[in-house]
């Protein structure tokens, strides 16, 4: 994988963009944000080493959800469509982090819409 060096300050990815890659934090902090209708910034999440974003894009091909930018200076490991594929090809087992992390933040984005309870976790589980 390719290591891209990204300045404090400096956007990674825009939302709205075309989605190609996926990013792993090898060192450094950034923040998710989402713009909304009236042009201010919701952030959704910091992120540190370690975690991966962009990753949608990866199963997807569709427009980034979100932005994110660097808070300071970091590096960031380039995950792009070819290597996914042949992860999941030769090694799919390599592609259980990636997974839940989409998991994890699928039932986190449930949370925040209030869908908590029991009976329809069970059900849908």
């Amino acid at each position: 994988m390719k290591t891209i060096y990204i300045k404090q300050g400096q956007e990674i990815m825009r939302e709205g963009s075309v989605a190609d890659c996926a990013y792993i934090i090898a060192s450094g902090k950034v923040e998710v944000f989402r713009t909304d209708v009236d042009g201010e910034k919701k952030v959704l999440g910091v992120l540190r080493d370690g975690d991966i974003f962009g990753e949608m894009a990866l199963i997807d091909g569709l427009p980034r959800s979100a932005s994110v930018r660097a808070l300071v200076d970091s590096s960031v490991n380039v995950l792009t469509k070819d290597v996914f594929n042949t992860m999941s090809d030769k090694n799919p087992k390599a592609l259980m982090p990636i997974l839940k992390v989409l998991v994890s933040r699928l039932r986190s984005t449930l949370d925040i819409l209030g869908d908590t309870g029991s009976d329809s976790r069970r059900n849908a589980s």
